[in-house]
């Protein structure tokens, strides 16, 4: 027996029997606990009794491995799904259109571009390719990958896509970068006679904000009142709305969406805080922010990376310190890069070097080109050289074929009369001898 059954096998200790074994129809049981598990842990003691029970040798239907697979997939675990979808193959049950979705899925969680390359010859041996929802997983997975000709392949290949097929390759030129192929597939789309729902507008939405076309946004807002809807993709489209004028720097009409609005979830308050954010109105942002906090809706990761950038656009830094800790000891959200990204870019505007620099040197995880950037545009606000020569070492480090740093040292030697180091670095780049950051505070044998 493999190790992966041998370890669901040690964790089968505390799932109740008679929830399992009671009743006239296991299958059934086994169905509704894997549908209402919501821990991995609950998940693997089922699954560890299905197996001891040998309950997928006496019902081997692919309905019954699917249920299995679509648990581990909805938690999030697609490795574990993967290979129990391994072990359906090897059983000798065959997968159907509700299978082939699921494992894409789980294939797109875990990145196996290669697996899913195999998951889509097999579909098409079983005549499976031109299903919809198994065509749109094939989609999905192309473009998650960076593959979008494949994706299009596949498209191009079906004469009689389904709604579902235009809306994953819409959706997945959009997410990949592509807002303008993503709009063109629409376009396209609307040609061929179909009726956008609410997730091809939310897809085309969020494409039209990443251009910030304002004239395509007004014509997509009157789509919105046209498209299939459900309880789901109403809210989801009115997010998407506040979203792309936010983008298209109309936060007006964002308000105006908002403001009707009857249910209003995280992310309809957090996309009204970052747009507000982005363009530099930190009252209105900050303002917002207390307003969720008071009716009850609890802020995620993105609302504070809204929040930290108003404060920085405002100058604000007791007010960044105090939602950075509040984030942390309230909320219990662990700060990400673009988190202390906010901070550094905060002390560092204020002036605050020292500060900024612990805060660089406490990071979890290594600053990226942003952060040091941040802090270098800081340094030559401030004309801080010693910070500059030390924030210049890192980037140079990071990305040695960046020139920019040098250019910014530069000018930041220029602006104290250095005109020595200045020379230096200019003959530095003139050669291109990049290796080492050139600073009258480092010994060097260029002189």
């Amino acid at each position: 027996m493999s190790r992966f059954f041998l370890t669901w096998r040690r964790c089968f200790c505390s799932v109740p029997q008679h929830s399992i074994t009671s009743g006239n129809d296991p299958v059934t049981v086994i169905a509704t606990l894997l549908s209402n598990t919501t821990r991995i842990r609950d998940l693997n003691q089922i699954y560890a009794h299905i197996l001891l029970t040998r309950f997928l040798e006496s019902n081997p239907a692919s309905f019954n491995w699917n249920n299995i697979i679509r648990s581990y997939t909805r938690l999030e675990s697609p490795q574990n799904a993967l290979r129990i979808y391994v072990s359906m193959l090897r059983a000798g049950v065959l997968p159907d259109r509700y299978t082939l979705p699921i494992v894409l899925k789980a294939v797109s969680q875990s990145f196996a571009i290669q697996l899913g390359q195999q998951v889509h010859s097999y579909g098409i041996k079983l005549g499976l390719q031109s299903n919809e929802y198994c065509e749109s997983g094939f989609i999905n997975l192309y473009c998650k990958a960076g593959d979008f000709d494949s994706a299009h392949k596949v498209f191009d290949e079906n004469h009689e896509p389904k709604l579902g097929s235009w809306n994953a390759l819409i959706s997945g030129l959009s997410q990949g970068g592509l807002a303008m192929d993503a709009i063109v597939v629409f376009v396209d789309m609307k040609r061929h006679g179909f009726e956008p729902d609410g997730i091809t507008m939310v897809s085309v939405m969020s494409a039209c904000g990443s251009i910030g076309d304002l004239y395509l946004a007004l014509q997509l807002h009157k789509y919105v009142f046209q498209a299939k809807t459900n309880e789901w993709t109403v809210i989801l489209m009115s997010n998407s709305l506040i979203d792309m004028y936010g983008k298209c720097g109309r936060m007006d009409l964002a308000y105006e969406v908002f403001a009707t609005m009857e249910d209003r979830n995280v992310s309809s308050w957090t996309s009204m805080i970052v747009g507000y954010a982005m363009h530099g109105h930190a009252k209105e942002a900050l303002g917002c922010f207390h307003c969720m906090r008071e009716s009850g809706v609890k802020p995620n990761y993105v609302t504070f990376i809204g929040v930290l950038s108003a404060c920085v656009h405002g100058g604000t830094v007791q007010e960044g310190r105090f939602y950075f800790d509040m984030m942390k000891n309230i909320y219990g959200i662990t700060p990400q890069l673009q988190h202390y990204g906010c901070m550094v870019d905060l002390l560092g505007r204020a002036g605050l070097f020292d500060d900024a620099r612990r805060m660089v040197e406490e990071m979890p995880m290594k600053p990226n080109s942003v952060v040091w950037g941040c802090l270098m545009g800081a340094c030559e606000k401030h004309g801080n050289v010693d910070m500059a020569e030390w924030v210049a070492e890192n980037l140079q480090a990071l990305e040695p074929w960046n020139e920019g740093v040098y250019v910014v040292l530069s000018n930041i030697y220029a602006n104290k009369g250095l005109w020595k180091e200045v020379e230096r670095i200019r003959s530095f780049m003139k050669e291109g001898r990049l290796a080492k950051i050139p600073a009258y505070s480092i010994t060097t044998n260029s002189d």
